[in-house]
């Protein structure tokens, strides 16, 4: 019975480092038609590349950047990126966030949205809500008030959004921006730009491993966030 259940712990902890993943989010070169985006690869498997390759691997542990030619472990080493992931998968309350000022001459760091659940308004497109009671809203430039119209193909009704000067986020809860699947918005501002078209999907569970929610955005074609998620959590040395 001992060596039974050593044989049963040992198969466990097999499956287990079996059922670890990672998932291509970028890839080109001559083999990226073997590894398109959203093709799930074990951590333990190994790649074959040629000269010129380079596939974008999302792992549950963070994101690898493989090169070619030769053959690779998808795993990745080194130390978790989970931490960041949690934060940056942490539900948002929509409050407004406003920027600090910076003297002129002086050099900043480009602004980075704070969570995965902001909507980039520089980046329209598919978007994957995880909650359906409000839109969170993200701009990469805060400086002046801001305002941007959604118009949807089945209503005259148009919504208004607006950022504050130095505000970089803003919401619309769902009574104000009411959504539907297969609904496609037209997003325009007041800077005279050529409307967008923006569309919500809803994410009816949120998987809480890097790798499972990576393929879910692919899948979705949510491609602005997986971009995020893949480039927030990239290993250095990898």
């Amino acid at each position: 019975k001992t060596l039974k259940a050593v044989a049963l712990a040992s198969a466990a902890i097999v499956a287990t480092a079996a059922a670890q993943a990672g998932v291509v989010v970028k890839s080109s070169g001559p083999s990226a038609a073997s590894y398109p985006v959203g093709k799930k690869l074990d951590d333990a498997s190994t790649v074959a590349l040629k000269a010129g390759d380079s596939i974008t691997v999302l792992t549950a542990n963070g994101t690898k950047v493989i090169t070619g030619p030769g053959q690779f472990t998808v795993g990745v080493r080194g130390e978790s990126k989970r931490s960041t992931f949690a934060v940056l998968t942490r539900q948002a309350s929509g409050a407004r966030v406003r920027t600090g000022a910076v003297r002129s001459g002086a050099s900043a760091a480009a602004p980075s949205n704070p969570s995965l659940w902001n909507m980039d308004i520089s980046k329209p497109g598919r978007f994957c809500i995880a909650d359906r009671s409000r839109v969170n809203f993200w701009r990469p430039t805060t400086s002046g008030e801001r305002t941007y119209v959604f118009g949807s193909g089945q209503s005259d009704y148009l919504i208004y959004l607006k950022f504050a000067d130095g505000v970089a986020q803003s919401a619309l809860t769902a009574e104000q921006l009411p959504l539907a699947a297969n609904r496609i918005y037209r997003l325009s501002s007041d800077a005279g730009a050529p409307p967008q078209l923006v569309e919500f999907v809803f994410l009816e569970t949120v998987p809480d491993t890097p790798d499972a929610l990576g393929a879910l955005l692919a899948e979705k074609g949510c491609n602005a966030q997986l971009a995020m998620l893949s480039e927030r959590l990239m290993v250095s040395g990898e």
